[in-house]
């Protein structure tokens, strides 16, 4: 009987058929896993190379002066330390600006825009405002404060057009977060008669906590780089200046200037903001995942 079934034409072709699909889907698995490979290897290639040109050419010019002393004229030793506070400054306004109304707006879609079209409507904005480009929110900003107050570039404007930067992503980060709180910790809370606002800020605030700080740590990350939008609203400054009503000097627009000068001074100073630049992004970085790690286990 067994003889008879293995003879039977049919199934030895459903056999040879679905040792044929298994070979083919084995070899593609492969093929993919090769290609994944390659362009992982593609990618940490020129990272690394990246990142051992700017460790390579920017480590000479890290010094003492770097940081106590102002940008200097071309062909003389100086510092970028008045480009350092006026990113510090900038960023920190952004900061203050775009944080709360962020926190605010993504609450409002996670507690009370959920199911509404109004609420399809301004996350569907706010995804718009976040693949933006940069150089356009600095137009926009141009147009809104420095053309607004008579051509005056300042401080406070390239700070504005940082927060619409950081904007959306707090937006979307404190939506993601509250939205991922479980439903029986509010259906809890109200249940003991606890008024709404007093659940999202004592309890949905607490649990989301972790997420929050860490999209405004990468909207920090994203800002402190930023070079086109201060190219239209602060301008920059050779000088020293904290009256963040004039214009005011930062990292990156130092760097875009002093890195195509023929002056080597300059591409040093360059070199060297662009290293401190990385090294600064690279520690918030690790800082956003290290409270997303934590926040992790102490759930587990």
């Amino acid at each position: 009987m067994s003889a008879a079934v293995t003879a039977d034409p049919a199934l030895q072709q459903r056999h040879r058929t679905a040792d044929a699909l298994y070979r083919r889907r084995r070899l593609v698995n492969a093929v993919s896993v090769l290609l994944a490979c390659a362009a992982a290897g593609f990618g940490l290639f020129f990272l690394g190379w990246i990142l051992y040109t700017l460790i390579a050419k920017g480590l000479g010019g890290i010094d003492w002066a770097l940081f106590t002393q102002n940008t200097p004229p071309p062909m003389q030793e100086g510092g970028l330390m008045n480009a350092f506070f006026g990113s510090a400054v900038m960023c920190a306004i952004a900061i203050a600006i775009g944080t709360p109304l962020g926190i605010a707006a993504g609450t409002w879609l996670a507690e009370y825009g959920a199911g509404r079209k109004i609420g399809t409507v301004v996350r569907f904005v706010n995804d718009i405002l976040l693949s933006a480009p940069s150089i356009v929110l600095g137009l926009f900003v141009y147009t809104l404060v420095v053309m607004q107050t008579g051509g005056n570039f300042s401080a406070l404007a390239g700070a504005i057009s940082l927060a619409f930067i950081v904007l959306p992503v707090v937006v979307r980060t404190t939506d993601e977060m509250l939205r991922l709180v479980p439903a029986q910790m509010r259906e809890a809370a109200l249940s003991l008669g606890v008024p709404q606002w007093k659940v999202i800020v004592q309890v949905l605030y607490r649990s989301a906590s972790a997420g929050i700080v860490t999209g405004v740590l990468l909207a920090l990350a994203r800002i402190s780089g930023e070079t086109a939008p201060l190219l239209f609203t602060a301008f920059g400054n050779q000088y020293w200046n904290h009256n963040v009503l004039q214009p005011m000097a930062s990292v990156p627009v130092v760097m875009n200037q002093f890195a195509g000068s023929p002056y080597e001074t300059w591409q040093t100073l360059a070199w060297a903001g662009a290293l401190v630049l990385t090294f600064f992004v690279l520690i918030v970085s690790l800082l956003a995942r290290t409270l997303v790690l934590r926040k992790r286990i102490s759930n587990d």
